[in-house]
């Protein structure tokens, strides 16, 4: 893998034996550009490529800065409810809920960590909840779950039953978070993706459609989110 400069986006290509076309992706949260390259494809052409999509490109990364801000009187999205971020920097307490504001104290240097540190407690506790009510109902016995910051999944499920969320699916609507559930509790019946899988993912939710375009427009924004 090499790296080269687009203006201010860093670009990385990467040659692929199995590619067998040229493809982009954007890296929400590292603000980078991905070209896959096939081994066949001439140096020339990749970069052609670039330049063509660079409208999509840019269009793409405009939209990206338009997600949540953990800055203060940011609006944010807890559970479906709107708060603003209020740093209050001479109390004390670290980070609350109070009526409809976010409460975080401290130096202001620190404010999106710590906005950042309350929001991946909040979803340990919500999600977990979540994950064991659906569980239960479906008759399923998951694993430990695992709350943490991927950069670009949302959940897995390993052959052993252990679960992991994203903490960044508290700030996704309702119908996001309940299919994500479902579809890696879904993993325990079966850990494939098979018509068998999809089944019983509509067992336990009926969100599938809904979630999957919500997280294909908005989600790349949630990673980003910072």
């Amino acid at each position: 893998m090499t790296l080269a400069p687009l203006g201010a986006v860093r670009v990385f290509w990467r040659l692929s034996p199995r590619a067998r076309r040229l493809s982009l992706r954007i890296a929400p949260r590292d603000h980078a550009l991905t070209v896959t390259v096939p081994q066949s494809c001439p140096p020339a052409q990749a970069l052609a490529f670039v330049h063509k999509n660079t409208g999509w490109i840019v269009s793409r990364l405009q939209r990206l800065a338009q997600g949540p801000s953990f800055t203060a009187d940011s609006l944010i999205t807890i559970e479906d409810k709107p708060y603003r971020i209020l740093h209050a920097p001479t109390r004390h307490g670290g980070a609350w809920i109070e009526n409809d504001t976010l409460v975080i104290t401290g130096d202001a240097a620190f404010l999106s960590r710590r906005v950042m540190q309350y929001l991946r407690q909040h979803a340990t506790r919500a999600l977990g909840r979540d994950l064991r009510a659906m569980a239960q109902a479906a008759g399923l016995k998951p694993g430990r779950l695992d709350i943490r910051d991927p950069t670009s999944r949302w959940g897995s499920c390993s052959s052993t039953g252990r679960i992991m969320l994203s903490w960044r699916l508290i700030l996704a609507p309702h119908p996001v978070r309940h299919y994500l559930i479902a579809h890696e509790l879904s993993h325990l019946a079966q850990m494939n993706h098979s018509p068998a899988f999809w089944k019983h993912v509509a067992t336990l939710t009926p969100h599938r459609d809904v979630a999957e375009n919500w997280l294909r427009h908005h989600g790349p924004l949630l990673l980003r989110a910072r």
